[in-house]
């Protein structure tokens, strides 16, 4: 068995690694193929990890334009990543750390003060051995203690970003044993306008893979439908891998429904065999098939909710989606989300809500659009609508109840009005001595002290809750006895932080300086999620006369 000397690599450890790569375009799944892949695996008694390969040059997905990234997902310890580690959290019910994202400024960062520091002295630092040694380190360091470690590359074959990430996946392929390690590469098939699925585009792609020394073992391909059999005889033979090796991931009304359509076509049992697992795995009777149950289950009822944001792209608002459709999961209900812009909202709300059955209000950054989501905020709280407000939702819900209840005329937000006469919300005199603007950032996982009695604790049936924050901004002090005074009850707090807001004569309206969508997962929803949909249905939350804790 080959070692690594600089990084003391035992491949002896018997670790099983899978590496999802895509082709042809880029945003054809292969994040929730990957994920999918691991539901089965960790429902056949597996411990799965997953790694998330970002080839851009940023450090963390922090700074990136939400138009053009969809969501920052923010995991425990604070890190702020791409979306796709959402998808595995929810895929896999795990909790995820900075560790397991690897972006080409954290791998170039690191090399290249590793030459400052003198660790390479008398060297040329190269793409080849430095830069492929501490890929090949962060992903095995994600990989030990865990059964089977899943490693999606992000972007398409073929892009120069990717390269050094394909060149160790190359090495990879000589430092492990042949049943260590499997190489799933996600195709498109498109189909022309005959009708016919095209196998072109996927034959392309395996060649451009072959030309830097890569033989993918499965192949999964895109289509609108499941691959027809001749479609998976023709890739199989100009592709050079089994027929039995040719997946299909077509179309489906919901993304938590892929790992029942490759289990089905038998993708679990592939890839156990072709790692040797089949022998470790559950019996089929055995296994988990809670999944299965839930998202197939009946939905006996529908709701329409309107969430209210700046960002006119899905993705922005990713993990809320998800969270509402967890909460539909454990009521059995249909939820259809309603995407309302802020800014068309700025001149009054007119008939935008009719037929709407509940509002949310996600966070952002910027003052653009915060005047429409205040008008919505407003709308729900006077026409007892359920109101459910997310980082910058709960600090718009702050100010609306300043401005429409306590009459105090122009109050804001300093982030967006530096100098408004009411700043209901600003940043703490111990936030104002920091020179560094990202070390004002609350991020990652807090503990928040709940209020007995409060419809807060009844959600979570306990005084204490721990959840995910990005955000910089906080209630200011000086306003919240008026505040309180007037009906506004600050029920969740953390320190001289306030962290849920609610309003007692109203059927729901709750506001969350955190964000309780990045730990929502399918059959384990989040709470204030899930209060919402049951407010929605008619449903009425009494809270515990005392703490359970």
């Amino acid at each position: 068995m080959p070692t690594e000397p600089e990084t003391g690599y035992d491949a002896s450890l018997g670790r099983k690694f899978i590496f999802v790569t895509g082709g042809v375009m880029s945003g054809l799944g292969k994040g929730i193929t990957a994920a999918s892949t691991g539901r089965l695996l960790a429902n056949a008694g597996f411990d799965v990890t997953a790694v998330k390969i970002d080839p851009y040059l940023n450090v963390d997905a922090g700074t990136m334009n939400p138009y053009q990234h969809g969501e920052v997902y923010v995991l425990k310890d604070g890190a702020e990543v791409d979306l796709d580690l959402g998808n595995y959290e929810r895929f896999l019910d795990i909790d995820m750390t900075a560790e397991h994202n690897v972006t080409t400024g954290k791998v170039y960062r690191e090399v290249i003060d590793r030459e400052r520091a003198g660790d390479y002295l008398g060297r040329t630092v190269q793409i080849i051995p430095h830069v492929t040694d501490d890929i090949k380190r962060r992903i095995r360091e994600v990989a030990d203690g865990h059964d089977v470690c899943i490693i999606e590359v992000g972007g398409t074959v073929g892009d120069i970003e990717g390269m050094q990430y394909l060149e160790a996946l190359r090495q990879f392929a000589h430092e492990e044993d042949d049943a260590d390690i499997l190489h799933t590469h996600v195709t498109l098939v498109p189909y022309s306008k005959n009708g016919e699925q095209k196998t072109k585009p996927t034959q392309h792609s395996v060649k451009e893979l072959r030309s830097i020394g890569l033989q993918p073992d499965i192949l999964v391909g895109r289509c609108e439908d499941h691959l027809a059999e001749k479609t998976r005889e023709k890739i199989a033979l100009f592709c050079d891998v089994p027929t039995e090796a040719v997946f299909s991931n077509p179309d489906v009304p919901d993304i938590y429904r892929v790992p029942l359509v490759v289990e089905d076509e038998g993708l679990d049992r592939y890839v156990m065999d072709e790692l040797d697992l089949t022998d470790e795995a559950l019996p089929r009777e055995d296994r988990d098939n809670h999944w299965r149950d839930l998202v197939t289950r009946e939905r006996t009822d529908e709701v329409c909710i309107a969430l209210v944001g700046k960002y006119g792209l899905e993705d922005a608002y990713l993990s809320i989606h998800e969270s509402l459709k967890h909460a539909g999961l454990d009521a059995a209900t249909e939820v259809e989300t309603t995407w309302i812009h802020s800014e068309e909202l700025v001149d009054g709300v007119g008939d935008a809500f009719e037929g709407i059955d509940g509002i949310v209000v996600p966070g952002g950054f910027g003052s653009r659009g915060t005047e429409g989501k205040i008008a919505a905020i407003r709308y729900a709280r006077e026409n007892d609508v359920p109101f459910l407000g997310l980082c910058l939702g709960f600090q718009m819900a702050v100010v609306e109840f300043a401005r429409n209840v306590l009459d105090l005329d122009g109050a804001h937000s300093a982030e967006m009005v530096e100098n408004t006469a009411h700043p209901v919300i600003d940043l703490l005199p111990e936030q104002e001595d920091v020179d560094d603007m990202g070390a004002t950032m609350r991020l990652g996982a807090h503990e928040t002290q709940i209020e007995a009695g409060t419809l807060a604790h009844a959600l979570y049936d306990s005084t204490t809750c721990t959840e995910r924050h990005r955000h910089r901004y906080e209630v200011n002090p000086e306003y919240i006895p008026d505040l309180e005074a007037a009906g506004l009850t600050f029920s969740g707090e953390s320190g001289r932080r306030m962290e849920i807001l609610e309003i007692d004569d109203h059927p729901y309206f709750l506001g969350t300086q955190f964000h309780p969508e990045f730990r929502s997962r399918p059959g384990r929803a989040s709470p204030p999620f899930v209060g919402f949909l049951e407010a929605v249905q008619g449903a009425t939350r009494v809270p515990p006369a005392e703490s359970s804790d």
